[in-house]
């Protein structure tokens, strides 16, 4: 496809899509934002007069049926993601998903399997920002064998987000709307995907620490640590809070048999100790090798020029399925091989 207008429509312009996406897509040569339908007519209406957008709608399916439209960027919360990327495929429509991609393993499939039934359409998922600046770039030295063979890691994310009590739920903490993702276990299980590929197998624990927020009873962990094999015999120990009573840390600790590397998710920080030094040291990241946020020119260059933009729906699918183990292992008390789900 080669159009010289690339005409959008979004479902859901909240935080993300204002931050980000609007920024990211207005930078670009050629895009119109088309039309919008929000979570109200009030919000939508306001977005509509701030960005300049035309067409405002009540009904999303309403939008995705626009026959002028190329794209449905879809900004809204999970529950909301299948059933809008599948009627916008039907309708012939390039997608565009917020993460996390679905509300289950299950509707994450159901989206590939109409992504791959309409292979001239492009779909992607909006990436997480963790370890975009240095990712690559770690991964080149687990390539080059810095710490050699690799044994175990280690990874915190601790959060402070619903560390008062007393404080409304999140959305992130009603089923309803966020389905079995819980804390960012789908984010890292991305993340740690890229640079070590699907576990064969986990088990999980998890606990909510609050289990009432105003007259909801959460069932959404506040709490989960994940064991895990990955290939290689590479054994991973996952732990998350969302009650984490100091700042909030994301960091990760790799162990071979020749060093240590770490990588720092607030920090962007590589850190690395090889065998026969003293100290774990920072590592210098050189400027052609740092990654930067490019998500809305990487969809749009695949719309209009073709190709398969990452994340891809496969691997929404695979994290999705890391998402799903642990919400089996949690309830079974048991280990799940991943292959099983």
């Amino acid at each position: 496809m080669s159009k010289d207008i690339i005409r959008i429509g979004f479902i859901g312009a909240g935080g993300i899509v204002k931050q980000r996406h609007f920024p990211g897509l207005r930078a670009l040569p050629g895009i119109e934002f088309s039309a919008v339908c929000n979570s109200s007519r009030d919000s939508s209406d306001k977005v509509a007069a701030e960005y300049g957008i035309k067409v405002v709608l009540d009904d999303w399916r309403k939008l995705v049926e626009l026959p002028d439209l190329d794209v449905v960027w879809i900004g809204t919360t999970p529950y909301m993601h299948a059933d809008i990327t599948l009627a916008a495929l039907k309708a012939g429509k390039h997608v565009f998903c917020q993460a996390r991609m679905a509300m289950n393993l299950q509707e994450g499939m159901a989206m590939l399997a109409a992504a791959r039934e309409h292979p001239d359409k492009i779909t992607m998922l909006c990436p997480p920002p963790n370890a975009i600046k240095h990712g690559k770039y770690f991964a080149s030295l687990l390539k080059a064998g810095k710490i050699g063979r690799l044994i175990s890691f280690q990874l915190n994310s601790f959060g402070n987000a619903w560390a008062d009590p007393m404080a409304p739920a999140h959305w992130r903490q009603k089923k309803e709307l966020s389905g079995k993702n819980i804390l960012s276990v789908g984010i890292y299980g991305e993340v740690l995907g890229r640079w070590f590929g699907q576990p064969h197998r986990l088990c999980a624990q998890g606990q909510v620490v609050f289990p009432r927020r105003g007259d909801l009873t959460v069932e959404i962990p506040d709490v989960v640590q994940v064991l895990g094999e990955w290939p290689g015999y590479l054994l991973g120990s996952m732990h998350w809070s969302g009650v984490y009573c100091d700042k909030p840390t994301d960091s990760l600790q790799l162990y071979g048999t020749d060093g240590v590397l770490s990588y720092d998710f607030g920090i962007d920080e590589i850190r690395l100790l090889q065998r026969g030094g003293n100290d774990v040291t920072p590592v210098v990241v050189p400027e052609e090798a740092t990654g930067a946020w490019n998500v809305e020119a990487d969809f749009i260059y695949a719309v209009r020029n073709g190709g398969r933009p990452e994340p891809s729906f496969e691997t929404g699918v695979n994290y999705m399925r890391f998402v799903e183990a642990v919400n089996v292992s949690m309830h079974s008390h048991q280990w799940v091989q991943l292959e099983s789900i």
